[in-house]
């Protein structure tokens, strides 16, 4: 019992660790989108402004896999507590999973990433149109 127990913590670090990860991507990209904004404001220039999509998307693809591998880590801790896993083994591979999770395009429209990244994608459009207007203005 003690083995499955220090198994189950081992897997929730990973866990853990995979969330971590998902709140620090999201503060970067929120940052960096920003300081590309500030830039491009002070420039009032569309063009610099089609770069907040660079970093948007990188960092999309990567809280993309961080969840992905949380998930697929959720599921070997679920098969170590029903016993399915045996825990003298202590493995960590969680990558026998992947099939079970959702694929990889479908975390990535999920409901805990797409509203986020959708509302960032929103704000660079309407930035940029404000920045267009004034331009002409």
């Amino acid at each position: 019992m003690d083995e499955k127990i220090a198994h189950l913590g081992f897997v929730q670090g990973v866990i853990n660790r995979m969330g971590n990860n998902s709140f620090l991507i999201k503060g970067w990209v929120v940052a960096l989108i920003a300081a590309i904004f500030a830039l491009s404001a002070d420039k009032a220039n569309t063009n610099f402004a089609y770069l907040a999509f660079i970093p948007l998307f990188i960092f999309w693809w990567m809280d993309t896999f961080f969840l992905h591998q949380e998930k697929m880590y959720r599921k070997l801790y679920e098969k170590v507590a029903d016993g399915t896993v045996k825990s003298d083994l202590f493995t960590m591979n969680a990558t026998v999973y992947r099939k079970e999770v959702d694929c990889f395009l479908t975390v990535a429209i999920s409901k805990t990433l797409l509203p986020f990244y959708g509302v960032m994608i929103f704000l660079i459009v309407v930035f940029m149109w404000k920045i267009l207007n004034l331009i002409h203005a």
